[in-house]
């Protein structure tokens, strides 16, 4: 049985697993119950009403954050040759084609996202085995498969985010850190709510947000009141 830390035990006395809290008073709480010493993560996560292994009632969409999300993205590009420069230049920590791609095949994967220029998804598909199941391959629905490799880098450095559901139709994502303002959180919580709400599936029948709950990293779990 794994230890309960006496910090997160003495935060669980503090919010009852029965009572629901506006998004105001849930991000306060947060905050105030957060006892680690670094620039904690705050998370958000999502119990849905869909059936995740009919693809037509899968989640996945990108949403950029109004205050962005304070994490230190590491971005690579898989573009021509000719491209590489403005790649790098606007804050890819790797571009390439066939030189990327052998990276990759040997290994390496210590990058968070990965976009691609059209015509390099033919070389790509090497080392889909070893993208896909991290959730790095490019993809044209997320808007990590484009031509406009700079805006695309842009858009993901600045805040943007990929929402997808996992086997169990549970969505977890992040919405900023602790460091930031109470306002600047709450606008994040609630565009990614929104986010949700807006990516319901037409095919999805009966309740569809059955819980949410926000906590910061290695805090307590605070449930949420959409109706509030």
């Amino acid at each position: 049985m794994t230890k309960r830390s006496k910090a997160l035990t003495k935060a669980d006395t503090k919010v009852s697993e029965k009572d629901f809290y506006t998004v105001e008073e849930a991000v306060r709480l947060m905050k105030e119950l957060s006892s680690v010493k670094f620039d904690a993560t705050a998370e958000i996560h999502f119990n849905l009403g869909i059936n995740p292994k009919h693809a037509d009632q899968q989640i996945r969409t990108t949403l950029s954050l109004p205050n962005g999300t304070g994490k230190t993205v590491k971005l690579i590009v898989f573009c021509s040759d000719d491209k590489v420069a403005a790649a790098k230049a606007a804050g890819a920590i790797e571009a390439g084609s066939d030189d990327l791609v052998d990276k990759i095949s040997k290994g390496w994967t210590d990058f968070d996202v990965a976009i691609a220029t059209p015509d390099m998804m033919r070389g790509i598909a090497k080392v889909a085995r070893v993208l896909g199941p991290k959730g790095l391959m490019p993809n044209p629905k997320t808007g990590t498969v484009t031509p406009d490799i700079e805006k695309a880098i842009k858009a993901v450095l600045g805040g943007r985010i990929e929402i997808r559901n996992d086997k169990a139709g549970i969505i977890h994502t992040i919405f900023g850190k602790l460091s930031f303002d109470n306002k600047k959180l709450i606008e994040n919580v609630e565009a990614v709510i929104q986010a949700i709400k807006d990516a319901r599936p037409s095919g999805q029948k009966g309740e569809y947000i059955k819980s949410v709950n926000i906590n910061s990293t290695m805090g307590v779990g605070i449930k949420l009141n959409l109706e509030a």
